[in-house]
């Protein structure tokens, strides 16, 4: 998965998902954990921002469709 497919990141959160070497990249996005489901689940239809230095995506379960996110630490 490339920036490029990612339109809905700001422009540092595009910077920092760039810099992740793109295997780690699609397990971060297929490895988070739904609080309606209780399991690892693919967050889909995301937007991504950057707190505290973090990159953030933000999204939708690919099970259940309820709200998901995924910090990625990026120090």
């Amino acid at each position: 998965m490339t920036t490029e497919s990612i339109p809905k990141f700001t422009a540092p959160a595009a910077k920092l998902w760039k810099s992740l070497p793109e295997q780690a990249g699609k397990l971060y996005l297929s490895n988070v954990w739904c609080g309606k489901c209780r399991h690892e689940v693919t967050i889909t239809n995301f937007s991504g921002t950057v707190k505290a230095g973090d990159l953030l995506p933000v999204g939708l379960c690919s099970e259940c469709h309820g709200d998901v996110a995924r910090l990625i630490e990026m120090s």
